[in-house]
């Protein structure tokens, strides 16, 4: 997108695909984006964390996800993945040895640097699942905003030829995403922290998600109250447990239709969410005391 083209997909097309953070809030987190040129959007579970991290690139590259998705690269890390994953490693060719292979956070470099007027964006999800000081390794240290210039290049681990030195072009951007209530997720690296902008998303049973659900999901006015009220008491019980906080509670995404997805039977639908996914939750946050979990999914759904 050049200075003189008017963006396609912007701020306002996210909220209209069915973000409920208000509109200045985004213009924030892409202003945070822009300058950092790298983000973390961090919260409780179902709180449209990747959802809003693909829009937000989308809004970055001013293009509709239709055109935008070419620029646009998604990784999801976990415990197995590593350097030579992301950034090179040697992988198996066939009956013929190993092949020095580069990982996605290379071929999106070399993509952007090819287009050094047009951003692209890198999309980690679950950022903290795997290990991201290993999973960067001397990467690391190009995220930095400051340092994203050929000057700063360094070598590698894994090079192609001697003397080869490879650095993160400034138009190249990373969103990543960032699950609060794991318990098996170790705390982020402070190395990485320092290069990362985070921005925590809350759960909005809102005007903004009541409208979006009576709207799209047909969904009656005193039903959407009376599960917001539900699942405000909730959220705020969560918050107080000495186990659990405010990174467990319960995001709006559990409970939000589709674009034009007319929910025919309210209660049955609500019903079957509580079963199927909040209420297995709820075993999870309170696994040693089975009552207390099964009773608060209970209340959720009592007449």
């Amino acid at each position: 997108m050049t200075e003189a083209t008017a963006p396609s997909y912007t701020l306002a097309d996210i909220v209209a695909d069915g973000c409920f953070v208000p509109q200045p809030d985004l213009a924030a987190m892409l202003e945070r984006l822009g300058t950092k040129k790298n983000l973390v959007l961090q919260g409780p579970p179902g709180t449209g964390k990747t959802w809003l991290a693909k829009r937000l690139a989308y809004a970055l590259i001013g293009d509709p996800p239709e055109r935008a998705r070419e620029r646009v690269r998604v990784v999801q890390f976990h415990p197995s993945y590593a350097y030579e994953d992301f950034v090179r490693g040697y992988r198996p060719k066939g009956r013929e040895g190993l092949d020095l292979v580069d990982g996605i956070l290379l071929e999106a470099v070399q993509a952007a640097t090819a287009e050094g007027d047009r951003p692209f964006v890198l999309v980690i999800e679950e950022i903290n699942r795997g290990n991201p000081a290993q999973i960067f390794g001397e990467t690391l240290t190009l995220l930095e905003h400051d340092k994203r210039e050929r000057s700063e290049a360094i070598e590698l681990a894994y090079r192609r030829f001697d003397g080869e030195r490879v650095y993160l072009p400034p138009n190249l951007y990373v969103i990543g995403t960032m699950n609060l209530a794991d318990r098996s997720l170790a705390l982020v690296d402070l190395a990485l922290r320092r290069r990362f902008a985070f921005v925590t998303l809350t759960p909005r049973f809102d005007a903004a998600w009541r409208a979006w659900c009576a709207r799209e999901g047909r969904l009656p006015e005193a039903f959407l109250d009376r599960v917001a009220t539900r699942i405000a008491a909730l959220n705020a019980e969560i918050a107080d447990a000495p186990s659990l906080g405010e990174p467990f509670a319960i995001g709006h995404s559990y409970l939000t239709p589709g674009r034009g997805r007319a929910v025919a039977d309210p209660e049955a639908w609500f019903q079957a969410i509580v079963a199927t996914e909040i209420a297995p939750l709820l075993e999870e946050y309170w696994y040693e005391d089975p009552a207390t979990a099964r009773a608060k999914a209970e209340a959720l759904v009592r007449p």
